[in-house]
């Protein structure tokens, strides 16, 4: 079973919280699949992730580069493990049928999109039930995370 962390985005983007949450997990020597919801979005993720900061790099990759099983970051659209991390991000409202295979999940969603707050809150009673232990972070005001809820 899968620790599954759901983080509530209402104070940043993904764009912004994305990069400190992968710079953690890499920080914790874990490897990253960053699971978007259609596959423009993998190009979009992937030039922010070259641009966010001047001051740091987050090494990663996606089909387009290759090389899979070398990336610590792997960037999909597609429910795929190929470079064997322990860690999942669903965004854009991705869905994976492979959370059990990941010692964590990541789902984020933004507060701003209705559906994927009513969506969140159904797949966290469908995990639940289950049987993963999940946590649900919110934001503070200062882009903090507060973890609000665990079952």
């Amino acid at each position: 079973m899968a620790d599954i962390w759901f983080y509530h985005l209402t104070s940043m983007p993904l764009e912004r919280a994305l990069p400190t949450l992968l710079s953690k997990t890499l920080e914790r020597e874990k490897r990253a699949v960053v699971m978007t919801g259609v596959e423009e979005r993998v190009e979009a993720i992937n030039t922010l992730l070259w641009t966010y900061d001047a001051a740091s790099w987050l090494p990663h990759g996606s089909k387009s580069d290759g090389d899979a099983e070398m990336q610590p970051v792997w960037l999909t659209a597609e429910d795929e493990n190929p470079n064997n991390a322990q860690f999942l991000f669903l965004t854009d409202r991705a869905m994976s049928d492979k959370v059990g295979d990941y010692e964590r999940v990541i789902m984020l969603f933004d507060d701003r999109d209705h559906d994927a707050v009513a969506e969140a809150r159904t797949r966290w009673k469908d995990w639940k039930d289950a049987g993963h232990k999940l946590s649900y972070w919110q934001q503070t005001p200062q882009g903090a995370w507060e973890k609000k809820a665990e079952s």
